[in-house]
């Protein structure tokens, strides 16, 4: 007769496998699927969705959860208490209501594709207000005291509320506008020779040689190209990238480094955790932590492009004339922009804010849905000095609307603080990261990552683990000391 333990993590199995499947159908469409399997799709991930919260939140699950408390052990005592939480918050939710969330989510990511095509919010708002009213009813169901986002970016990143949101934003804001300012006072930089007609066959091969450069193992993934880029995966051993090619050259390569960083943190759980509850990434400041450090700390550094242009150059040869430093100076560009994946380190919190005020008063009532448009323009406009000239490049630009995924964009400015916070601990014990970038030695930032951050897995609560790799909490200290060093020698202020 099997034991409680090994009871309770054949029915985590089963639910496993369930959403391993969702996520599969997820990626292939967005990836291959013919738009004409929309409808059947959203059916088969409904149904799906249904069966895999079922299983979670049945009573047999929650009696295994039970008897087996008092014999764990070590990770299996870890794995116990993430999954009670994970249940706890499950069966606050109706089954109905998570396989209309479902359905809807699959269908609304084809009419958000076509809207987005055709700059056409009004005939995507319907959808999107249903969303919202789903959302909504996630939040009452799982429980708030302070206020109704707080339950949402909960389900993200453990612990956090929208009044420390706030106060994260308030601390950045000032001395990123002050930076800003003062760049403004500078000569531009000339960024005109990133844009062109790139081939995209030369652009997969790139952005594929620079993501197994700094360690994505492509046995155990793949990239392919999706309208908005993202990584998902389900198993430790079969992680997917998604890139996506456009005019500006840095698109690609950017966003693959974003995405193979990731990557790179889910293919470091421990094997043995493999399709368990504590396995991949322990939240989504966490994980956005990684995606930025291999994005803009190490992809955006000078001693990166001095081991990698001049194969970039093979490459592309319409840049073949650009030195060094004119390219890092050109991928550094501070400017403001319209869409948040392209924006540079300094201005990117910015349209975070945009989302997260925005969601918030949809979320309240404050704002009507249809209304989105109008009110997010005037925001770009306060906010970063430029008007978006169509919904393409305004309020339609994000996928994660779409799929439900609403408290989600704070933790992308969670992310860029703690990337510069876990960089400074990594610096304090590898030293000379320029000379191990610089000399394709990227094998000891990823093994440093790996032995404090990706191995961890979900064994951990997120602030827990801040502490324990940086030593403090979550803090906006590094991450603006970083920026202020970077950027007064990119602009020579």
């Amino acid at each position: 007769m099997p034991s409680p333990l090994e009871t309770l993590k054949s029915r985590l199995a089963d639910v496993n496998a369930l959403r391993s499947a969702t996520a599969m159908m997820d990626w292939d469409q967005q990836t291959y699927m013919p738009r004409g399997g929309a409808e059947a799709r959203a059916e088969h991930l409904g149904i799906l969705s249904r069966m895999a919260h079922e299983t979670f939140v049945a009573d047999e699950t929650r009696r295994a959860l039970d008897d087996a408390q008092g014999s764990a052990e070590g990770d299996d005592a870890a794995m116990i208490r993430v999954t009670r939480r994970d249940i706890d918050l499950a069966t606050k939710l109706p089954t109905k209501l998570v396989e209309e969330k479902s359905k809807l989510a699959a269908i609304a990511h084809e009419r958000w594709v076509e809207a987005r095509a055709k700059s056409d919010f009004a005939g995507f708002a319907p959808t999107l207000e249903r969303m919202f009213d789903i959302v909504r009813e996630e939040a009452e169901h799982l429980g708030y005291t302070d206020h109704i986002y707080d339950a949402l970016i909960d389900q993200y990143e453990e612990g956090a509320t929208a009044a420390e949101v706030r106060a994260m934003f308030e601390s950045i804001k000032g001395p990123q506008v002050a930076l800003v300012k003062k760049i403004k006072e500078q000569p531009q930089v000339d960024d005109a020779f990133l844009y062109g007609n790139w081939d995209e066959g030369a652009q997969s091969k790139f952005t594929e040689h620079l993501a197994k450069a700094v360690g994505f193992d492509f046995e155990r993934g793949r990239q392919d190209t999706a309208p908005h880029p993202f990584c998902t995966g389900w198993s430790v051993g079969d992680i997917r990238l998604t890139t996506r090619y456009k005019p500006y050259l840095g698109s690609a390569i950017f966003g693959t480094l974003h995405e193979a960083g990731h990557g790179m943190y889910e293919q470091g759980s421990p094997m043995a955790w493999d399709r368990t509850p504590l396995a991949g990434g322990v939240s989504l400041g966490l994980h956005e932590s990684q995606s930025r450090l291999w994005e803009n700390i190490v992809g955006r550094s000078r001693a990166f492009w001095e081991r990698f242009l001049p194969g970039l150059k093979e490459s592309f040869p319409a840049i073949g004339d650009v030195d060094l430093d004119t390219f890092y100076r050109a991928i550094n560009k501070v400017e403001p922009s319209y869409i948040r994946v392209e924006a540079d380190e300094l201005t990117y919190n910015l349209h975070v804010l945009v989302r997260f005020e925005l969601e918030c008063d949809v979320l309240t009532g404050k704002l009507a849905v249809k209304d989105l448009p109008d009110a997010w323009n005037a925001k770009y406009e306060e906010y970063l000095g430029i008007t978006p000239r169509n919904d393409a490049e305004g309020c339609l630009q994000d996928v994660h609307w779409s799929m439900g995924s609403i408290g989600y964009f704070p933790t992308y400015s969670m992310g860029n603080l703690l990337s510069y916070q876990i960089w400074t601990a990594l610096q304090r014990d590898l030293g000379d990261t320029d000379a191990l970038i610089s000399s394709g030695d990227f094998a000891s930032i990823l093994t440093w990552l790996q032995d404090h951050v990706y191995s961890k897995g979900r064994k951990y609560s997120p602030k827990d683990l801040v502490r324990q790799v940086t030593g403090e909490a979550i803090s906006s200290r590094s991450y603006l000391d970083g920026l202020e060093r970077k950027y007064v020698e990119i602009y020579r202020l």
